[in-house]
């Protein structure tokens, strides 16, 4: 202000608008007073990129939550906005007192979406206060403004930039800068996004301006700036709606513009993480902490994803990174997924397999729920458990993992390297499924990776032997010397006792022996390992029927039957059991025969002579002429294959009306099964579930 008692008109003029632009302030605040455009500082969850606004320690700035009302007469003009960020006067800048700070990470400040109410305990002053707003204008601060001319820059109630024809300034919006660039906190940037710094500027932030032109705007879509701020703030967007992989793509575009920027790795890793890429998460945490080794929340998200995929004690160095308190949530996790590892641990050691799954469980509950090496666990104590249908579809559902991209200092799990361990219990899948080659290139694989690991050098000892047994077996089963096949098998059991091929394989030798009691034994040693083994049921209602045990062959066989419907072998070994089953109970067989086709029937004596069978006998009652007589009949022929047991028999109304009146025929289709010339079941117009069951139930 000039020092003279009198005052210009321009002068007065000034102060009069002044006044004027505080009295409108309260149009910008919501029903209650609250200004609604103030960022609130909720917590939120560390999961979440979303974090809120922490202060940092090595001098950050301090940033009051007090907002005024400010007017200059500086010769840059004066600002009055809707919101202004201001700054003690004594506080240093942020690029002069901490470089480090991560201005571009996904936070509070970058969050349109949290700053929408203002919490209770933030007070707002309507006079110009004490606080000092600091800005880079282009003239000194006490100097006046020209006579009779409106300073360039302020603003009217409208929120409009005034123009006189005294200046030819741009229109572009003004906006308060908060950044740690060549701007100063609080400088006034124009065009609406900062200049881009020079190539040796440190990370930069502007991200929370104030808008005095209009407000800012706020897009989702693909981005073509080359300012890697904006594309980070577009990131963060995207990344709160959900879209993952959009967000993932601005945040490469920043990082290809400006890769030593730690917070934009740290917020790739969060778009990584909800695409559940967790491996490559865990790099991107870990070039951040590479550019910045103080970097605590990176510390903090990479402990949470190393612990997720069960990587414990590397876990461990980053959710209690040194000098600074763990998050609670992750450190609790990390007590209760170590407790339960250590626990599983022991009881795999003594074998106690029940109980290692308990724990392996336990653990995966815990917080490891993304960690491979523990899902191959759970496999391998199904394994143990002869559990091989549930350990298959285990292993099946394992997350897929990539090497260990630490060979210096490799994770182990139960002693062994986590990729050999992966290894190892492929081998075992591999061996119990039959493969013996892919068993045999799998263990070889974790013997290279992990060479001086005892288990897996024991495994792989047996696994070449087993594999040697079983392939003399072969050689000596062709050549017709069953005698000593039959020893090869048993030498390859002996140290593999689990497998089911080398049992069925050994019962195949005995049947060709005829030792079906022994084949019968070994039929089911493989089926307690393996209960859908096809071969072993097979070769176990063979034995049977040698043996004259039609009961357990019929039962096998009605068993395989559901699982081949189409196997036409398997069906007649079916109808031949069922009729001796019915002969040792003394039932009629008469007039028996396997499979056909359906039979077409006109006369009435030849009617009741085909009804009369033993067997069940299903009539078909139709007209040429009726749509669904003829949608029904290929699923007759169908049902003649599947249950050669019954006789299907056809009659055509129309042309055999004496057989119609016997059966009282009024409506087409109509179903009947007769048994010893009785009437058994009647349906008319059935569906095909309700036309197969009644044949199954009444099939032999």
């Amino acid at each position: 202000m000039s020092s003279h008692s009198g005052k210009t008109m321009s002068e007065v003029g000034l102060e009069t608008l002044s006044d004027r632009l505080r009295n409108t302030l309260t149009h910008d605040e919501g029903d209650n007073g609250v200004n609604v455009n103030k960022p609130d500082f909720r917590e939120l969850d560390l999961g979440s990129p979303v974090s809120p606004l922490r202060t940092r320690n090595g001098g950050g700035l301090a940033v009051t939550t007090t907002t005024t009302t400010s007017s200059s007469s500086s010769s840059s003009g004066s600002i009055t906005g809707r919101t202004s960020t201001l700054f003690n006067s004594h506080t240093p800048r942020k690029s002069e007192s901490n470089p480090n700070s991560h201005s571009g990470e996904l936070s509070v400040e970058s969050s349109p979406s949290a700053a929408r109410n203002f919490k209770p305990g933030h007070t707002r002053s309507r006079s110009c206060g004490s606080h000092q707003l600091f800005f880079s204008g282009s003239g000194s601060v006490n100097s006046p403004p020209p006579a009779n001319v409106v300073p360039t820059g302020n603003i009217c109630p409208s929120g409009r930039i005034l123009k006189t024809g005294m200046a030819s300034r741009s229109t572009k919006p003004d906006i308060l800068g908060s950044g740690s660039g060549n701007y100063g906190h609080g400088s006034i940037m124009r065009g609406g996004l900062a200049s881009k710094p020079g190539s040796d500027s440190g990370p930069t932030n502007y991200s929370r301006g104030l808008m005095v032109g209009g407000e800012p705007r706020r897009r989702t879509g693909v981005c073509s700036s080359n300012d890697p701020e904006e594309l980070k703030r577009m990131g963060n967007d995207n990344y709160k709606n959900g879209h993952f992989a959009e967000a993932l793509t601005l945040y490469d575009k920043a990082i290809a513009i400006s890769p030593a920027n730690a917070a934009y790795h740290f917020n790739r890793a969060a778009a990584l993480m909800g695409l559940r890429r967790l491996v490559e998460a865990v790099r991107e945490c870990e070039e951040a902490i590479r550019l910045d080794p103080g970097y605590v929340r990176a510390h903090q998200r990479l402990g949470s994803l190393l612990l997720s995929l069960g990587q414990v004690e590397n876990a461990r160095k980053h959710i209690c990174y040194s000098g600074h308190q763990p998050d609670p949530v992750d450190f609790q996790k990390l007590q209760s997924v170590e407790k339960h590892l250590s626990r599983c641990t022991d009881a795999r050691r003594v074998g106690d397999w029940r109980s290692t799954l308990r724990e392996v469980d336990a653990a995966i509950a815990s917080g490891a729920d993304a960690s491979p090496q523990l899902c191959a666990c759970r496999a391998e104590a199904l394994l143990k458990l002869h559990q091989l249908d549930d350990a298959f579809l285990a292993l099946s559902n394992i997350p897929k993992s990539e090497p260990s991209a630490s060979p210096h200092s490799p994770q182990k799990i139960f002693g062994m390297h986590f990729d050999a361990y992966m290894l190892f219990i492929r081998t075992q899948v591999e061996l119990s499924k039959g493969r013996f080659d892919s068993a045999l290139t799998a263990i070889e694989k974790a013997g290279q990776i992990d060479p001086n690991n005892v288990e897996i050098s024991i495994l792989l000892n047996n696994v070449k032997l087993v594999c040697r047994a079983r392939a003399r077996g072969n050689d000596l089963f062709m050549s017709e010397r069953f005698t000593e096949a039959c020893s090869a098998y048993g030498e390859g059991l002996r140290l593999d006792p689990s497998n089911s091929v080398l049992y069925c394989n050994r019962a195949a030798c005995w049947y060709k022996l005829g030792q079906w009691e022994k084949s019968v034994d070994d039929c089911n040693q493989a089926l307690r390992i393996q209960p859908n083994y096809t071969k072993a049921l097979l070769r176990r209602a063979s034995s049977n029927s040698k043996l004259e045990r039609w009961s357990e062959a019929v039962r096998d066989y009605e068993i395989l039957r559901r699982e081949l419907p189409d196997d036409k072998e398997v069906a007649e070994s079916l109808f031949h059991v069922q009729v001796a089953l019915k002969k040792s109970r003394g039932e009629e067989v008469y007039n028996m025969k396997f499979g056909g086709e359906v039979e077409s029937v006109s006369g009435l004596e030849q009617f009741r002579a085909a009804i009369s069978s033993s067997g069940a006998s299903l009539v078909h009652f139709k007209t040429g002429s009726n749509v669904q007589c003829r949608q029904i009949s290929p699923f007759l022929d169908a049902l003649c294959t599947r249950y050669p047991s019954v006789n299907f028999l056809m009659v055509d109304i129309e042309e055999s009306p004496a057989i119609a009146h016997a059966e009282n025929i009024r409506i087409v289709p109509t179903i009947k099964i007769y048994r010893k010339g009785n009437r058994v079941k009647e349906m008319v117009c059935p569906s095909p579930e309700v036309l197969e069951s009644s044949v199954r139930h009444y099939s032999i």
